[in-house]
């Protein structure tokens, strides 16, 4: 896909993510937010993006339990943060794709694609789809508000 036009790549980009959810399967989860193995954001630490600028995996022996999700923490310290104001520090989209929400779908996260952006936190599939989500990220955000009220609803997951 390097070599073609910058259109081409955004509409087989749209082709594999359409595609996969015709073929997803539904994906059952706890609470609101995308968890793999019952906790969110695959068990990383939301408040370690904002203070270490990283992803730092959590640990069972800190964990919070917001809007029915279970988070887990790298230490004490930033589970105490989190648990005093969850709203500032969990992943926006409830911790789905930032980039597959602009286009209106949930999407599985990796996450080492993340961006911090006025102070809030964009998880992506992974490094690709980061690269495309930062191309407009005032665009994509746009976009993604504008979705998620109804893209929240679904129940079908891109793994």
């Amino acid at each position: 896909m390097k070599n073609l036009p910058v259109i081409t790549k955004k509409l087989t980009v749209k082709l594999i993510i359409t595609s996969a959810i015709a073929l997803s399967s539904v994906h059952a989860w706890a609470g609101d937010f995308f968890e793999k193995d019952n906790v969110a954001i695959r068990g990383y630490d939301p408040v370690a993006y904002f203070q270490a600028g990283k992803p730092v995996k959590g640990t069972p022996d800190y964990k919070f339990e917001h809007k029915g999700s279970m988070f887990h923490f790298s230490s004490q310290a930033n589970r105490d943060v989190f648990a005093a104001n969850p709203t500032r520090y969990a992943p926006q989209y409830n911790g789905f794709c930032a980039f597959g929400m602009a286009s209106g779908y949930k999407a599985a996260i990796d996450p080492n694609a993340f961006t911090v952006v006025n102070d809030k936190l964009y998880l992506n599939y992974n490094k690709d789809i980061q690269k495309q989500w930062s191309a407009d990220v005032p665009g994509n955000v746009k976009k993604a508000d504008g979705e998620w009220p109804k893209a929240s609803q679904q129940t079908k997951v891109i793994e």
